[in-house]
């Protein structure tokens, strides 16, 4: 058992070494959430399961605080109203309930981010779409293959992994990356 956990974690250290690929649209990422917030717009967040959760994760950290105590930073999970997301879900299907969600709250200028380890997914695509349509700027976290997601996104920050779990620990490490030179930027 030793052995597979030594295992396990040398895999998850490979892969974040090679996350430094991504630096670039990392850096590109931070820079257009900044311009948002600076222009009074908003973080929208959403995903499945561990990506619903890092959705949350995120957004509390922008809202909430990361390394510095700084004003609160406007950032919504769309994962999180579990009225809207049954309502939805019951009138018009699983996979609008994220897309009706960017066509009640999502501005343009707004950002939204959409969180999917396969890139695939059903429901991220399509809030996708619609926050293109409203001209939403779009960042989408996936795994190596980005998919039909990635090819959506203005940004698309398709991690070093094949694997859901390293694709999500990728994922979460990319948000915290992203917070704190968020607030570098904004609050240097």
């Amino acid at each position: 058992m030793e052995d597979k956990i030594k295992s396990i974690i040398r895999d998850s250290a490979s892969a974040t070494e090679k996350l430094a690929e991504n630096a670039g649209e990392i850096a590109e990422a931070v820079e257009m959430m900044a311009q948002a917030i600076e222009g009074g717009r908003k973080i929208l967040l959403f995903g499945n399961g561990g990506s619903a959760a890092d959705s949350q994760h995120i957004a509390a950290e922008l809202i909430g605080r990361f390394k510095i105590t700084r004003p609160a930073l406007c950032a919504i999970a769309l994962t999180t109203n579990t009225s809207s997301i049954t309502a939805i879900s019951n009138d018009f299907g699983y996979d609008e309930v994220f897309a009706r969600q960017i066509e009640g709250l999502g501005k343009e200028g707004d950002v939204a981010i959409g969180i999917s380890t396969s890139g695939k997914s059903k429901n991220v695509i399509e809030a996708v779409v619609k926050a293109k349509a409203k001209a939403l700027k779009v960042i989408t976290l996936t795994g190596r293959d980005p998919g039909p997601l990635g090819e959506l996104a203005d940004i698309s920050i398709a991690v070093p992994a094949g694997d859901t779990p390293r694709i999500q620990e990728l994922h979460i490490l990319t948000g915290h990356i992203i917070c704190e030179l968020l607030d570098e930027r904004l609050f240097g």
